[in-house]
């Protein structure tokens, strides 16, 4: 019997990186890959988990709740404890004096943009973002009625939208932007001096500032490093305990919103979900102790020296990197010199190489075929190992 889908459906693409993986697996499961059969097992560098699980501190908070009995649902808003400890590292980490009462915990920062999103747009109203970007996140303001509006942001601006792309395409109909900084998948950030540029334009014409800062502890360059929280209150901002805190699977995040919305954003919260899960919650208080604040910054000093290693590897064997990263995981390379499809070039370097990278028709149409993503979230001699598998193939 036939199923009739919502219409909505036809707004959400495929999730091509996921495509990519499937094909990647399969190939990895070929004789050619056997290692008992002298083949090279398939090096995954086409997702964005790191290889960090959460630290031991985390881990006994998460026992000890489950062996206490502490698994009951929490408010909608998130335990006080957990909203108080992310509002201090706020000021330990970047200056800032955050109310908890602005803070709601969510179940991963996919449902943090759920909710937002779902408060503040509708059909009719547009959203302004870049070209490159998340394609969740453009998904997340479709299935609310409302158009992700992509604009092309090439290298010149850091592959991000600046405050005269915004100016220049806004209409009756624009409600707003959905930036990322630092972003997935160039892991370039925003210039703080953009961002407050970007945050005036919106805010003279009525407009709402979301910023996803998910990879915000994972910046390796203090001048990017500021939250744009910094710019008011009226700034949303998006988090997460995935990458930074190590937490992928814990699907743990949280928003930091004006405090109006907050009313509207629980009310969502009570209906959708209840509340994130309060094992993850339990677990999540340790994040914030010294011993692992302290482990969490020798990995971020360890993505670093990745990409270290990853940037002028792949600028030497013809990908260009037209702008470094500057935080996150990932490296957004240029393979035109190689090819004419990002998709192609990517399945070609999984079937010769074993390699697996991400090619650009997730992130936007503007340079889809000229990009691809490759993800350091790898140990460093997986790493390593895949750039000299590279090299011999295209050097």
């Amino acid at each position: 019997m036939a199923i009739k889908l919502a219409a909505r459906l036809d707004q959400i693409e495929p999730f091509y990186v996921m495509e990519c993986a499937k094909a990647a697996r399969t190939i990895d499961h070929s004789p050619e890959c056997d290692p008992a059969r002298g083949g090279e097992p398939m090096i995954y560098l086409n997702i964005g988990e790191p290889d960090f699980t959460a630290p031991p501190l985390v881990v006994a908070a998460a026992e000890q709740a489950l062996h206490a009995g502490r698994t009951q649902y929490t408010q909608a808003t998130g335990m006080p404890e957990l909203r108080e400890r992310i509002a201090a590292w706020y000021g330990s980490r970047f200056g800032l004096a955050i109310d908890p009462a602005r803070i709601v915990v969510t179940a991963g920062a996919s449902a943090a943009l759920q909710l937002a999103t779902l408060a503040l747009f509708e059909a009719g109203d547009e959203v302004l973002m870049p070209d490159p970007s998340y394609p969740c996140n453009r998904h997340f303001v479709s299935a609310t009625g409302a158009t992700p509006r992509l604009l092309p942001a090439g290298p010149a601006a850091r592959f991000q939208l600046d405050a005269a792309s915004v100016i220049a395409h806004w209409t009756p109909h624009t409600r707003g932007v959905l930036l990322a900084s630092p972003s997935n998948p160039t892991g370039t950030s925003i210039a703080p001096a953009e961002m407050a540029a970007i945050v005036q334009a919106v805010r003279a014409r009525g407009g709402v500032t979301l910023v996803d800062e998910i990879y915000l502890g994972l910046s390796y360059d203090d001048t990017y490093a500021g939250s744009a929280l910094a710019l008011g209150e009226d700034v949303i901002s998006i988090n997460s305990f995935s990458k930074y805190f190590s937490m992928t699977g814990w699907r743990l995040g949280w928003l930091v919103l004006p405090p109006a919305l907050v009313p509207a954003v629980e009310k969502l919260a009570q209906n959708l979900y209840i509340c994130a899960s309060s094992l993850a919650q339990q677990a999540a208080l340790a994040c914030f102790e010294p011993a692992s604040i302290a482990e969490y910054e020798q990995r971020r000093a360890a993505f670093r020296q990745r990409r270290d290693v990853v940037v002028p590897a792949l600028q030497a064997m013809g990908l260009d990197v037209p702008v470094v990263p500057d935080g996150a995981f990932y490296v957004w390379a240029d393979c035109s010199r190689f090819s004419a499809s990002s998709w192609d070039f990517c399945f070609d370097m999984m079937r010769r190489a074993h390699v697996a990278l991400t090619p650009g028709r997730d992130f936007g149409p503007a340079a889809a075929e000229r990009y691809v993503r490759l993800s350091f979230a790898s140990s460093l001699p997986e790493i390593e190992a895949a750039l000299a598998r590279l090299r011999r193939e295209l050097t």
